[in-house]
């Protein structure tokens, strides 16, 4: 009796110990990813600006070699210090921020020294968010943001000084973005950012405003001219290979699935998505056509998708059409009892500024997590630059249906939900390094959850989400095969026109972002079947309730869903 009653108070004193141990663990983790946060931010300045971070905001570093150096040296330190403890000890939200701090770690190491890109996409090189990111500050005062952008305009020059050093034979589609997107850079200084300064007196220590953007404008334009006359004889190829995008697709997704596995995920849903929209189309042709159906599936799919397609907004009224949409979706959340949507939370929609445009039709600009107050813009490219010809294939790719699911993806229950839930998350290593395939996987997850609980049930709504759903897919199946199977541009448009039913515009623009982009158009599908598979496995617990499972889910962050995951299904 002795011996048992020695025995409970043995394990009584290991379980108080290992309590108050693991409590201890968590207590000097947390103290050291402040510690790590802040660090970061002084290596990262700008990035740290674009959050709403802005105790280093005089900074704008040159990315020299001296600056590459320093990123290194901070990967290592840090890495040794996380690794002083175990993952183990620590509680389930902290162990999903080990996972990503020591992600975030390695990264650096993989795009410095490995991948490279610093030496052949000049796209990387552009200034403007790292002013506009203090002009839309929301968390402080004017002044200050003055003081903070004559810093940075001192060091313009400096800037771009070591992107000239650091090019070597960049490959022409990024030349060609960079020239691009330099132009909008200047006009936004010219602009936007001289009007901002104009509204105050001139600083006694450094030159007025006027003369810095002056002289940033003229390096600018400089280093655009330097693009501009670079000669192509050896030309880059802009596809990075197997191993480099098995490497970035490990780093960027984050996921539970390889490149290649997330790839044959995508061909097999290509084909049963095929399937499905035979049937839709067999089912509407009465409706729309005199004649029988061809017996060619794809080209049934085309003709009924062509046909559906012709219902959209008018090129002068696409924006408004955006805005008049955002607050039904909004009512329809709330009618399902689908997801809590903040009210003091709202959501804007403006034109894409000028130095963002050229990559994506759509986008979302949301608060960072030190500027929670901050406004939240949904960025839509207009239609003025295009011909009455690309504005019809544009309207026609975003017709009355796939408008509805775009705003789904971008705004609600998508993109601006989510980012909302992540500026709530008990830890920011969640929201500063998110998981581009969470966030992404997300925003396509809510297009088909919408359709499920009934939003604009109709078979021709059905068959366009379809359609949507195989942009998605084929975006795996493109960016895999172009960097790893060597696709040229007319295999390419095939897929993207021919089996996945979209615009040649729309093509076009596809080819484009794959040229100057890896892995990134991957990740839509890739979190979508991780989230979808997830949500699948808990509605076979009797107490499911997709409302909780919506919240909880969104409640860690923008955290990979695998880490996620481990935790809702304990």
């Amino acid at each position: 009796m002795n011996r048992i009653l020695f025995s409970i108070a043995t394990l009584s004193f290991l379980i108080i110990s290992c309590s108050k141990k693991s409590s201890n663990t968590n207590t000097d983790f947390d103290a050291f990813k402040n510690r790590f946060i802040e660090a970061y931010w002084n290596i990262y300045p700008t990035s740290a600006t674009s959050v709403g971070f802005h105790k280093f905001d005089s900074l704008l570093p040159a990315y020299d070699a001296v600056q590459r150096q320093k990123e290194i040296t901070f990967s290592k330190t840090y890495l040794d210090s996380l690794y002083k403890f175990s993952a183990n000890d620590l509680n389930d939200l902290n162990k999903i921020d080990y996972a990503m701090i020591e992600n975030a770690l390695q990264s650096i190491q993989f795009y410095v020294d490995t991948f490279k890109s610093w030496q052949w996409d000049p796209s990387g090189y552009n200034v403007a968010g790292a002013f506009a990111d203090i002009v839309n500050a929301n968390n402080i005062d004017s002044v200050s943001k003055y003081h903070f952008i004559l810093e940075r305009l001192n060091q313009v020059s400096k800037y771009y000084d070591a992107a000239k050093i650091n090019i070597q034979n960049p490959t022409e589609v990024h030349t060609l973005l960079a020239i691009e997107q330099s132009e909008g850079t200047v006009s936004y200084l010219e602009n936007d950012l001289k009007k901002f300064c104009g509204k105050f007196e001139i600083d006694d220590q450094l030159m007025p405003s006027d003369t810095l953007i002056f002289n940033a404008v003229a390096k600018i334009e400089e280093f655009k001219l330097y693009l501009k006359e670079l000669k192509f004889d050896k030309q880059k190829d802009f596809r990075i290979g197997k191993e480099l995008y098995e490497r970035k697709f490990y780093f960027d997704m984050q996921s539970s699935f390889t490149a290649e596995e997330i790839y044959q995920k995508a061909l097999n849903r290509k084909s049963e998505l095929h399937t499905e929209l035979f049937s839709l189309s067999r089912k509407l042709w009465s409706n729309y056509f005199q004649e029988s159906i061809p017996s060619d599936s794809l080209k049934a799919i085309r003709m009924m998708i062509d046909k559906v397609s012709l219902t959209h907004a008018h090129r002068d009224s696409f924006m408004q059409e955006i805005e008049k949409q955002i607050p039904q979706l909004s009512a329809f959340v709330k009618e399902k009892n689908l997801l809590f949507l903040d009210p003091s939370k709202p959501i804007k929609v403006r034109r894409t500024p000028a130095y963002m445009d050229g990559v994506a039709g759509a986008s979302i600009n949301a608060p960072g997590p030190y500027d929670k107050n901050a406004e939240t813009f949904y960025n839509v490219s207009t239609l003025e630059k295009k011909t009455s010809e690309q504005a019809e294939s544009y309207l026609r790719e975003y017709n009355h249906y796939i408008l509805q699911i775009l705003n789904i993806h971008e705004a609600i229950p998508g993109h601006y939900a989510q980012l909302v839930y992540a500026n709530k998350a008990p830890s920011m290593i969640k929201t500063i390094f998110g998981n581009n395939a969470m966030i992404e996987g997300w925003a396509v997850y809510g297009e088909k959850m919408m359709l499920e609980n009934g939003y604009e049930k109709s078979d021709e709504m059905q068959l366009m989400y379809d359609k949507w759903h195989l942009r998605s897919v084929c975006n795996t199946i493109l960016d895999y095969c172009v960097h790893v199977k060597n696709w040229e541009e007319k295999t390419a448009l095939n897929l993207l026109m021919n089996e996945a039913f979209q615009q040649e515009a729309e093509a076009r623009g596809k080819w484009r972002r794959v040229s100057v982009s890896q892995v990134q158009l991957c990740c839509y599908f890739t979190g979508f079947s991780e989230i979808y598979a997830l949500r699948e496995e808990l509605k076979k617990k009797s107490n499911f309730d997709l409302k909780k499972f919506h919240e909880q889910f969104l409640s860690y962050g923008s955290a990979p869903v695998k880490n996620i995951k481990q935790i809702m299904l304990k």
